[in-house]
């Protein structure tokens, strides 16, 4: 096979047993020993495998060639290894001119002699590099007895009968059927052979009656079972019987290119009709998708996407009964290569990188080889993205090889190489030589060197490159130096830590080797104040919170607290605190003092400064007796009397409803007798009207201030808020359509209870004591109340009276 392609196992075994291989044939179709030497150019001057060795199975005593052939530029020595080991040249095998191997006469275990088995590479070096194929695994031919023998059986003329044997062996053994020792007709369709060794018959006649026996042969041995009888008795009663599954598909684990064969035998009356689907929904397709028998799905040269749960439905004709079996088809890939990787040159010092990705199913573990040894991480070597990716920082002579990609799962493996070409330029310096580092302080480091030996005059500058001990070779940081720099200083650097420092000279045609690595830590220094605040529990309690500095630990430290009162010349404490811990409550203290509390950290190089808070606890202590604690006998006093305060609320409010509701009554009566007063002040004159008319002055009555002004001053309200009651036609608002009872004496007064529900019920009160004081003697004539425009003057309830503006009339004098 190609390089990097794996050879599946075959689907079908030999067709003809115990075939002994031809040694001379093989021989002549082998290649030359060495492809023709090359110009250096072209694929021919790279190390690569033309064909590599696969699995195989062998015949014990018999020969086998392992092959392999390779490209490159000459000399090429190749070489095999066993199970990882050097296989070395004797008389038991040779190596052939082009590279193969053969083992002259395969054997086991035995004898005093190792057995042949296990797994062989091809080994491929020239001066480039060296190159290791697959594993390619070997091993000898068997045949192992039947551990199922088929069954002896009795059918139904029109019936199924099915047979079966199991048999293992290297490679698969074929089954073939005998009946009564003459191989059975295969051209007979009713006749169908499964490669798993089952021989199903359907449509029985008698004639089918007989003695079966499994035959299995390799390349091993040949076998045959026990005997089987199939005995048909006569035609079945026709009744109906329900769709059965007798045999349902199995689940199986493949590699890509065989054969999946899915049993499915159904039986029932009538015959039920064989179904296939996908559990997924998804098609099963057409192409190398046959039904051998009446329900067998047979898939030849299977892929990954043909893996998933197949389901065999029997179905009765006509109707949706139905019965169903299933099966789980696993196909598995050999790991084969998306992308290869590609032979790189790069100058000395920087960074070489190959990419390498496979897959397979299951997905391939890969791993990588450096001149056929296994490389993993470390150093200047780096691996990423599942190993897909592989780093080399800082190249130098010494990595110069073939790098080699082997892909590898459960179904095979793969592998690829590229080679590194590290380009030096001719008269480069060499390293800075006698490089130190020295700690000047906890955060600088001072890093001195000498010139190289050799090739110093184009040197340009220097590069030194500082990175934590700790850390990857990713998370280097470089600064850049004059050439007549021989020491330098760092600064800004973490106390206490190991840093790793090299060197190299830079010139216009490339960089110098790095010089040897040096290693040094910077100094120790006491820890930074901790940030700290103070929570108030109660009276006499304080929480301390601050943050942990597990840090400290690594460097035997921890946390040092003392309070006092303020008051106070000496500290209470040090209480000390590992450095995990992040709070710290005090308690007991004086509810009326002022606290200073200090908190300091400390490691092996002394105790920092410390982070100082005041706190006072009168406030907790004042809040604390204004909010007494709870007096539950008080509170369960006040419980008791709850019902009772509740109960007399109650009565309050069914009393205070009354007395709106009676003061609604009476205040609507105290309306309609207002109401008829009017009426009868408003009727036209039958006579002379006398002046102690009470009508008139009940009118005036508009508020409690003007009754009691009224009462001293005794002046007669103005009649103008008369007319404000019933405005004149004409006037602002529109025309009234109410009648005028002055300029229509005989037509009836209207009383609106809208208009009259305006005037206060202080009225009826006002309206004796006026009557009272109109009976006093009257010194002049009896003033008239001349008409007025209306205007403003009448108060709702609750409204504050206004002083009167008009000209107040003289009281009336009885007689006049």
């Amino acid at each position: 096979s190609p390089a990097g392609r794996t050879e599946s196992p075959m689907a079908a075994p030999r067709a003809a047993p115990r075939r002994p291989r031809l040694l001379l044939p093989l021989l002549l179709l082998l290649p030359p020993l060495l492809p023709a030497p090359s110009d250096g150019l072209g694929h021919s001057a790279e190390l690569a495998f033309a064909m590599e060795p696969s699995d195989d199975v062998a015949v014990p005593g018999q020969p086998i060639i392992l092959g392999c052939r390779v490209e490159g530029t000459p000399p090429v020595r190749i070489t095999w290894r066993k199970n990882g080991m050097e296989l070395l040249e004797s008389t038991h095998s040779t190596l052939l001119a082009n590279g193969s191997l053969m083992i002259h006469h395969f054997q086991l275990d035995g004898g005093g002699s190792p057995s042949d088995e296990g797994d062989y590479e091809c080994v491929a070096q020239n001066r480039f590099g060296l190159v290791v194929s697959r594993k390619a695994r070997i091993q000898a031919a068997t045949m192992s007895d039947f551990h199922v023998h088929p069954q002896a059986t009795v059918g139904e003329e029109g019936g199924v009968a099915r047979f079966q044997c199991q048999i293992h062996g290297l490679p698969k053994p074929l089954i073939t059927w005998e009946k009564n020792r003459v191989p059975i007709d295969t051209d007979d369709e009713r006749y169908t052979l499964l490669p798993k060794g089952v021989l199903q018959i359907t449509g029985l006649r008698a004639e089918d009656s007989g003695v079966f026996h499994c035959v299995a042969s390799n390349i091993a041995s040949v076998r045959v079972s026990h005997g089987a009888r199939l005995t048909v008795s006569g035609s079945g009663s026709g009744a109906y019987k329900e769709p059965t599954i007798l045999v349902g598909p199995e689940n199986l684990t493949l590699t890509v290119h065989q054969t999946a064969v899915l049993e499915c035998v159904a039986t029932g009356n009538p015959r039920p009709i064989v179904s296939w689907s996908r559990l997924d929904g998804r098609p099963i397709g057409v192409e190398g998708i046959q039904v051998l028998g009446t329900g067998n799905l047979i898939i030849s040269d299977v892929t990954v996407q043909h893996s998933g749960v197949y389901v065999c439905a029997a179905n009765r004709p006509g109707t949706r009964v139905r019965r169903t079996a299933q099966g789980r088809l696993v196909v598995q890939a050999p790991a084969e290569f998306v992308q290869h990787p590609q032979s790189i040159s790069r100058p000395a010092g920087t960074t070489a990188m190959f990419t390498c990705q496979a897959q397979g199913e299951p997905p391939p573990h890969v791993t990588w080889l450096k001149n056929g040894q296994v490389l993993g991480p470390g150093g200047h070597v780096r691996l990423k993205n599942n190993n897909s990716t592989l780093t080399i920082s800082g190249i130098g002579p010494e990595d110069e090889a073939i790098y080699q990609c082997v892909a590898e799962n459960s179904a095979g493996s793969s592998q690829a190489s590229a080679r590194l070409t590290v380009l030096w330029a001719e008269g480069l310096p060499g390293p800075p030589l006698n490089v130190q580092a020295v700690s000047v302080s906890s955060t600088e480091v001072r890093v001195s060197w000498n010139e190289p030996l050799v090739n110093t005059k184009e040197i340009i500058g220097y590069v030194l490159h500082i990175r934590k001990a700790a850390d990857p070779p990713e998370l280097e940081y470089q600064e850049a130096l004059s050439k007549s720099t021989f020491q330098h200083l760092l600064s800004d650097l973490e106390p206490s830590t190991a840093y790793s420092f090299y060197i190299k000279a830079y010139t216009p045609r490339g960089a110098s080797s790095a010089s040897a690595p040096v290693l040094a830590s910077t100094l120790g220094e006491a820890p930074a104040p901790p940030p700290l605040s103070v929570r108030v529990l109660g009276s006499s309690s304080l929480q301390l919170l601050w943050e942990p500095w597990p840090r400290l630990a690594q460097h035997e430290g921890g946390f040092k607290l003392l309070y006092r009162p303020a008051s106070r010349a000496s500290f209470t404490g040090p209480i000390l605190l590992p450095a995990t811990v992040s709070s710290y409550n005090l308690s007991q203290l004086d509810p009326t003092a002022v606290y200073e509390v200090k908190l300091l950290a400390y490691n092996q190089h002394g105790e920092g400064n410390a982070t100082v808070r005041f706190v006072s606890l009168r406030g907790a202590s004042e809040r604390t007796a204004l909010s007494p604690p709870c007096d539950c006998r008080k509170e369960e006093a006040t419980n008791q009397t709850s019902t009772t305060g509740i109960v007399i609320g109650i009565h309050i409010g069914v009393t205070c409803i009354i007395f709106c509701v009676l003061f609604l009554l009476f205040g609507q009566r105290g309306r309609v007798l207002l109401c008829k007063d009017v009426e009868n002040q408003l009727s036209p004159p039958q006579g002379a009207r006398s002046p102690r008319d009470p009508g008139i002055l009940a009118l005036n009555g508009a508020g409690r201030g003007e009754r009691a002004q009224l009462g001293r001053d005794k002046k007669r309200v103005d009649a103008k808020e008369l007319e404000q009651l019933f405005p004149p036609a004409g006037a602002a608002g529109g025309p009234d359509p109410r009648p005028d009872p002055r300029q229509d004496p005989g037509a009836p007064v209207l009383c609106e209870e809208t208009q009259f529900s305006r005037l206060p019920l202080e009225g009826f009160s006002l309206l004796e004591e006026m009557m009272s004081e109109a009976k006093a003697p009257c010194p002049g004539p009896a003033a008239t109340l001349p008409p007025q425009d209306a205007g403003p003057g009448l108060l709702s309830e609750g409204q504050a009276p206004r002083p009167s503006t008009a000209p107040t009339a003289q009281p009336a004098c009885s007689g006049q």
